[in-house]
C-alpha cells in the first residue's frame, strides 16, 4: 500500500494539527515575553498566562456535548480561525496595553479548547478511513505534537531576536489561518448520533462515563498527577537545578528541547509497530524511563552532558508511550461520547498544571532541591506504577464489529 494511500484520509488532520499547535508553541513564548518586555512585570506575564490557560480549560470541559451534535471539523476550523483573528489583531496594535494583550488571550484559550478537542475526536475516524490499526494514527499525532513542541518555541526566539514580537505574531495568526483552512479539508467524518436531553444532562453523561470506567479514572489520575510533577520540575526544579550547578537557561531549553526532538523517533515507531506492542508492558517501561529518569539524573548531580542524554532517553520512552495510552482511551469510550468524554479528560489532565509550580517552589522551600528532587521521583514512580496493573490493557473490539455500550453507572471505588 502507497504512503498516500495510506495516510490520505490524516493528511488534512494532520495538516491542521501541526499548523495549530506550531502557532500555540509560538504564543507560549512569544505573549510571556510581550508582557514581560512592555511592563517589566514577572507578576503580570503570569497574569497573562493564566487568562490563556484558564479559559481553554473550561471552554475544554463544557464544550464536549457540542463535539457530538455538529460537524467537528467545522468547530476546529471555527475555533482556528477566531485564534487568527485575535492573534491578527494584537499583531497590527502596535504597543498593545496589558488590558488588550489579556483579552486576546482570553479569546484564544476560550477557542482553542473546543477546535483542540475537535481535532482530537477526529483522530479514530481519520485513522479508520484510512484503514489503518488505532496505534498508527495516535503515534503520528504524537509526532506532529512532539515535532511542533520542538519546533514551535525555538522559532519564536530566533524570529523574536532577528525580527521583533508583531513578526512572531503574524506568523502564528498565519499558521491558525492554515489550520482553520486545512481542517475544512479533513475528508474522514465521526458517525454521530442525536443526543436526547439538555446540554447540562450530556455532560453529565460524559462526566458518569469517564467515572463509571475503572481504567479510564486509573489512566486520568496518572495523567493529571504526572502533569503536576512535570509543572513543578519543568518550571521550578530544573530551573534551580540548572543556576545551582553553573549553568544557564540555555541547558533548560537544551533539555526540553532534546526531550521532545527524541520523542518524535519513538512516536513514528509506535505509529508503525505499536498494534504488536505489548500495552501494558510498553506503558510501564516507557514512562518510568520518560518521567523518573530525568528527576533522578538531577538528584545524582549528574554532569550536563549526561543530564542532555538522559533527556533524550528519557524522550524516546514517553514518545513510544503516548501513543498507546492514547490509542486506549478511544478504544473504550463509545463514538457518540467521544466528545464529551476526551474533552474531560483534557479538561482533567491541564487541572494540576497552573498549581504544580507552586507546589515546587513550597517543596523547594521546604527541603531543599536534592529532596524535593528524590520526593518528586519516588511520587512519579507510584503515579506510574498504580494505572500498570488497574488499566484493562487489552486491546477493545473496533466500532465496526461493537454496539456502544450505554453510559454505565458510576462505580463506587475511587480511582
Amino acid at each position: 500500500m502507497s504512503p498516500a494511500r495510506m495516510f490520505g484520509p490524516l493528511t488534512g488532520l494532520l495538516l491542521a494539527q501541526g499548523s495549530a499547535l506550531t502557532a500555540n508553541r509560538i504564543l507560549l513564548v512569544t505573549l510571556p515575553w510581550l508582557v514581560l518586555t512592555s511592563t517589566g512585570s514577572p507578576t503580570q506575564t503570569g497574569l497573562i498566562a493564566s487568562c490563556q490557560v484558564v479559559p481553554f480549560v473550561i471552554v475544554q470541559a463544557l464544550s464536549g456535548p457540542l463535539l457530538d451534535r455538529v460537524s467537528a471539523r467545522h468547530v476546529s476550523a471555527i475555533g482556528d480561525f477566531a485564534s487568527a483573528t485575535a492573534i491578527a489583531v494584537l499583531a497590527l496594535s502596535g504597543t498593545p496595553p496589558l488590558w488588550l494583550i489579556a483579552v486576546i488571550a482570553v479569546i484564544v484559550g476560550a477557542a482553542d479548547g473546543p477546535a483542540t478537542a475537535a481535532k482530537s475526536v477526529l483522530v479514530p475516524a481519520a485513522t479508520r478511513a484510512a484503514g489503518q490499526p488505532l496505534e498508527r494514527g495516535t503515534g503520528i499525532s504524537t509526532a506532529v505534537e512532539r515535532a511542533s513542541t520542538a519546533a514551535g518555541p525555538a522559532l519564536a526566539g530566533l524570529i523574536i531576536a532577528t525580527q521583533g514580537v508583531s513578526v512572531a505574531l503574524r506568523l502564528a495568526a498565519t499558521l491558525f489561518a492554515l489550520a482553520s483552512l486545512t481542517g475544512l479539508a479533513i475528508t474522514a467524518h465521526r458517525r454521530r448520533q442525536s443526543a436526547s436531553g439538555g446540554y447540562l444532562q450530556q455532560l453529565r453523561e460524559g462526566a458518569d462515563f469517564l467515572h463509571g470506567d475503572l481504567s479510564l479514572r486509573a489512566i486520568v489520575a496518572m495523567i493529571v498527577a504526572s502533569n503536576f510533577l512535570d509543572q513543578a520540575f519543568l518550571t521550578v526544579l530544573l530551573p534551580v537545578w540548572a543556576r545551582d550547578h553553573g549553568q544557564g537557561a540555555e541547558l533548560v531549553g537544551l533539555a526540553i528541547s532534546a526531550f521532545a526532538t527524541a520523542s518524535v523517533g519513538t512516536a513514528l515507531i509506535a505509529a508503525w509497530i505499536g498494534n504488536r506492542l505489548p500495552r501494558r508492558y510498553t506503558y510501564l517501561l516507557g514512562f518510568t524511563i520518560s518521567g523518573v529518569s530525568r528527576l533522578v539524573v538531577l538528584a545524582c548531580g549528574a554532569p550536563a552532558p549526561v543530564v542532555l542524554a538522559v533527556f533524550a532517553v528519557a524522550g524516546l520512552g514517553s514518545g513510544l508511550v503516548n501513543p498507546i495510552i492514547t490509542a486506549l482511551t478511544y478504544e473504550r469510550v463509545p463514538v457518540m461520547l467521544h466528545g464529551r468524554v476526551n474533552t474531560l479528560i483534557t479538561a482533567w489532565a491541564w487541572s494540576g498544571i497552573p498549581f504544580g509550580g507552586l507546589a515546587g517552589a513550597a517543596l523547594l522551600s521546604a527541603a531543599g532541591l536534592t529532596a524535593s528532587l528524590w520526593c518528586c521521583s519516588a511520587a512519579y514512580l507510584v503515579t506510574v506504577l498504580r494505572p500498570g496493573w488497574r488499566v484493562q490493557w487489552h486491546r477493545q473490539p473496533t466500532e465496526r464489529t461493537r454496539a456502544a455500550p450505554a453510559v454505565p453507572s458510576p462505580q463506587t471505588a475511587s480511582v
